[in-house]
């Protein structure tokens, strides 16, 4: 079959799922499409450039489905509920895609047009929502983080090491607030809370801004 973009991304992603970030090569990619490493550089410059493809594919997807959950929210809607649709479709995006809070964290440098087109949206749900010039980029660049940064958490592969009732009962006794204290809930619930709790935070500052002060 003819070579071209969309393949080799597709050949990239596949990799990338594999071997990971680090791991990736141009070779690899290219013994996967059955072809040598340098026909793939008609179509791709080197290895960034096809990391840069793959990031702006998970982000434009990502963006597509944002637009799916914000035509289905009801017309009462708020705009808390506008980040929260926008932050749930944007993870479950990338976590269909092995590595993918790797890539959209690496976006922003390869200026990916996907990345700013998700960073755009939720400025002007931002700004919509009343908050002062000076906080709105620090708001959305703290929820995209976390976004990330729950995701990267999610993908991650480690194993939690085995431990006698001993020593379970010492870590409960040290550090109970962890242990006793923190809610069992489902990473689903908890990442929705957890973007109510920004949401919150952003709230405050509109009401800061928004409330006269007294002389």
């Amino acid at each position: 079959m003819k070579l071209t973009k969309e393949r080799i991304v597709d050949a990239g992603m596949a990799t990338f799922a594999e071997v990971g970030y680090h791991g990736l090569s141009m070779r690899q990619v290219a013994e996967r499409l059955g072809a040598h490493a340098g026909s793939l550089y008609y179509h791709v410059r080197n290895k960034n450039d096809l990391l840069a493809m793959m990031a702006d594919r998970v982000c434009r997807q990502a963006y597509d489905a944002g637009t799916a959950a914000m035509a289905a929210l009801p017309p009462e809607s708020t705009w808390q509920d506008e980040i929260e649709a926008q932050a749930i479709a944007l993870r479950r995006v990338i976590e269909q895609h092995p590595g993918g809070a790797i890539l959209l964290a690496e976006s922003p440098k390869t200026l990916s047009r996907g990345a700013l087109s998700i960073m755009e949206r939720l400025l002007r749900t931002l700004l919509a929502a009343g908050v002062p010039t000076e906080h709105r980029l620090i708001a959305a660049d703290t929820l995209l983080s976390h976004v990330t940064g729950f995701v990267l958490q999610e993908q991650a592969t480690f194993e939690i090491p085995a431990v006698t009732a001993e020593t379970y009962a010492d870590l409960v006794e040290r550090f109970p607030h962890v242990f006793e204290e923190a809610p069992r809930l489902s990473q689903d619930e908890k990442f929705q809370r957890s973007i109510r709790l920004l949401c919150t935070a952003v709230d405050a500052v509109i009401k800061e801004v928004s409330t006269p002060t007294k002389a």
